[in-house]
C-alpha cells in the first residue's frame, strides 16, 4: 500500500545515502532545488547511523545502490543510460551495475528451475554452468540440452525479487509525491507517471513469460534484417521465473580490443547498430529499449546479437510518422515543418505562435550542423527539443521520452564502437525510406484500405446507429422547436453515408 508507512523506508534510504557519502552526489547530479535538498537532508543526516554500510571499495553512489537492493540497482542502471541527466562521470560509474552484480548460488537456480518447470535439471541438461552473468533481477547460466546437444542460455529470476521490488516501489511513489509537493516546477515532468512507467517496465521483467513473448515477437519482426540476430526461444523450458533461448556466441560490445583482434570492422558494426534501431522503431514500432553494451554481443562475422528483452518499446503508427518527420525536418533544416508537425500532433498548445516556435527550433538545429561528424547527435537534438517544447507548454509524453532515452543509449554504444560515426548520414536513408513508405501515394492507398476495412466491420450496425441518432435528434427538436440540427449530427449523417458507400465499393472489389 502506498502511504505514510513508507516514510520509514525513505528515511532508511536517505540514511544509507548519507552514510555512504552518496547524498551530495545525487543532489548535485539532479541539480535539486532548495526545498528538495532540505527534505533529503532531513530524511538522511539525523539518521545516518541507521543507514546500510555497503561495500567501501565501491564509489559512493554504487555503494549505496548496491546496499539498498534490486529496485535501487535497477534505477541506477536506467540512470547509467542518461549521461545528459547525471553527467558523463556518474554515467560511467553506474554502468558497472549493468551486468556485474553478485550472483546467487547455482544450487538455488537449479532448485528454482526444477520447481518451476517440474523437471530434473540433470535429466534435461547434460551441462549446466555456474552463473555467467548476473544483474539486479536475474542471472544467466550456460547449458547444453541432453537430447540434441544444442547450447542454450537459461535465465533465472533472483529469489524473492518480486517482493523486494513491490516494497521499494511503494516508497518510490511516496518520494515522487513529495517531490511534486515540494517542487511545483517538477509537476510538468509527472514524477509519479515516471515511476509508474518504470514500475510497468520492471514488472514486465519480473514475469519472464512476458519477456519470452517479447523475444519471440522481436525474433519474428527482425528475421529478415541482415546482420542482426535475436536468439530463438525454447518455450517448453520457459515459465514465469525461467527463460530458455539459444546460446549466442559473440564478443561483448564493451570489449573493443577483442573486436579489433577478431578483425571486425567497427565502422560497419557501429553504423549497423544505429540503422537497425531506427528501422525497428520506425518500420515496426517495436524496438529494444535497453540496448546498453551489456545486452549486445558481436558475432565473429560482425553480426549484432541482441540480448535481454525485458524492456521493449512500442510506438503507434501516428507517433512513428511524427517522430520521422521531426528527424527529417532537422536533417533538411526545415524548421517550419518541424514546428507544424508539433502543432498538428497537438504536442504544443494551439494558442502558441508557430513562427516563434519555428525560430526556437532553429536555435536547436543550426548549431548541430556546425559540428564535426563525431559530435553530431540525434539524441542531443531530441534532448534540446524537449527543452524548447517545455517553454512552449508541451506536456511530458512518456512514449517519446522512452524513445529519446533509448536513442541516447544506442548512439552512445554506436559511438563507443566507432567514434567517428556520422549520425545524420546513417539516419537519413532510414528515415527517407520510412517516409516514402508511410506518407507517399502508396501509403495513402493503404490508409484508405485500412479505413474501409474498419468501417466494413460496422456496416451491419450503421443503419441502426443512424436510426438511433435521428430519433435522438427528433426528440431534441420536439423539446426545442427553434433549435436547428447541430453540425455534429450533420457530420455524422454525412460520414455514415460516405462510409456505406465505401463499404459497398469495397465489397464489389
Amino acid at each position: 500500500m502506498r502511504g505514510p508507512h513508507n516514510i520509514w523506508r525513505l528515511i532508511r534510504t536517505g540514511a544509507t545515502l548519507e552514510r555512504t557519502g552518496a547524498m551530495s552526489v545525487v543532489l548535485e547530479a539532479f541539480n535539486a532545488p532548495t526545498a528538495i535538498r532540505v527534505a533529503a537532508r532531513t530524511l538522511g543526516w539525523p539518521f545516518a547511523w541507521l543507514g546500510k554500510k555497503g561495500d567501501p571499495n565501491l564509489p559512493p553512489l554504487l555503494r549505496a545502490l548496491s546496499a539498498m537492493g534490486p529496485a535501487y540497482v535497477k534505477f541506477g542502471q536506467i540512470l547509467s543510460t542518461r549521461p545528459d541527466v547525471v553527467g558523463e562521470d556518474l554515467s560511467r560509474q553506474l554502468k558497472v551495475l549493468q551486468d556485474r552484480m553478485p550472483p546467487f548460488p547455482r544450487s538455488v537456480a537449479v532448485e528454482s528451475i526444477e520447481r518451476e518447470l517440474e523437471i530434473k535439471v540433470d535429466d534435461v541438461f547434460s551441462e549446466f554452468s555456474e552463473p555467467v552473468a548476473a544483474a539486479s533481477i536475474a542471472q544467466v547460466h550456460r547449458a547444453r540440452l541432453a537430447t540434441t546437444g544444442q547450447e542454450v542460455a537459461v535465465k533465472v529470476l533472483r529469489p524473492d525479487v518480486e517482493a523486494e521490488f513491490r516494497r521499494d516501489f511503494d516508497a518510490f511513489y511516496l518520494a515522487a509525491w513529495m517531490i511534486e509537493t515540494l517542487s511545483p516546477s517538477s509537476r510538468r515532468l509527472h514524477p509519479r507517471d515516471v515511476i509508474k512507467h518504470f514500475e510497468g517496465s520492471v514488472r514486465g521483467e519480473l514475469d519472464l513469460r512476458l519477456e519470452s513473448a517479447s523475444a519471440a515477437e522481436f525474433h519474428a519482426s527482425t528475421a529478415d534484417d541482415e546482420g542482426f540476430i535475436v536468439p530463438e526461444m525454447h518455450w517448453a523450458l520457459s515459465s514465469r521465473r525461467v527463460m530458455t533461448l539459444d546460446w549466442a556466441e559473440g564478443i561483448s560490445a564493451n570489449d573493443l580490443d577483442k573486436l579489433d583482434e577478431a578483425g571486425i570492422d567497427r565502422k560497419i558494426v557501429g553504423e549497423r547498430l544505429l540503422a537497425r534501431f531506427l528501422e525497428h522503431a520506425l518500420r515496426d514500432g517495436f524496438f529494444h529499449a535497453d540496448m546498453h553494451q551489456g545486452n549486445i554481443k558481436i558475432a565473429a562475422n560482425g553480426d549484432i546479437i541482441a540480448l535481454d528483452f525485458g524492456i521493449m518499446g512500442r510506438l503507434d503508427d501516428y507517433t512513428r510518422r511524427v517522430y520521422a518527420e521531426i528527424i527529417f525536418g532537422f536533417i533538411k533544416k526545415d524548421y517550419r515543418r518541424v514546428a507544424e508537425v508539433h502543432f498538428e500532433a497537438g504536442y504544443v498548445p494551439a494558442d502558441r505562435d508557430i513562427d516563434e516556435f519555428a525560430s526556437a527550433l532553429r536555435v536547436v538545429g543550426e548549431p548541430i550542423f556546425g559540428m564535426s561528424a563525431g559530435d553530431i547527435s540525434i539524441g542531443r537534438v531530441l534532448t534540446y527539443l524537449f527543452e524548447v517544447t517545455e517553454r512552449f507548454g508541451m506536456e511530458t509524453r512518456m512514449e517519446l521520452i522512452h524513445l529519446q532515452r533509448t536513442m541516447v543509449v544506442v548512439e552512445g554504444v554506436s559511438r563507443s564502437i566507432y567514434p567517428s560515426i556520422n549520425m545524420w548520414d546513417v539516419a537519413r536513408p532510414v528515415v527517407e525510406q520510412y517516409l516514402r513508405d508511410s506518407i507517399g501515394p502508396r501509403a495513402l492507398l493503404k490508409d484508405l484500405a485500412d479505413t474501409v476495412r474498419v468501417l466494413s466491420r460496422f456496416g451491419p450496425r450503421l443503419p441502426q446507429i443512424a436510426e438511433n441518432a435521428l430519433a435522438a435528434q427528433a426528440l431534441n427538436a420536439s423539446e426545442e422547436p427553434r433549435r436547428a440540427p447541430t453540425k455534429p449530427m450533420l457530420w455524422f449523417l454525412s460520414g455514415a453515408t460516405i462510409a456505406i458507400g465505401f463499404i459497398w465499393v469495397f465489397d464489389l472489389l
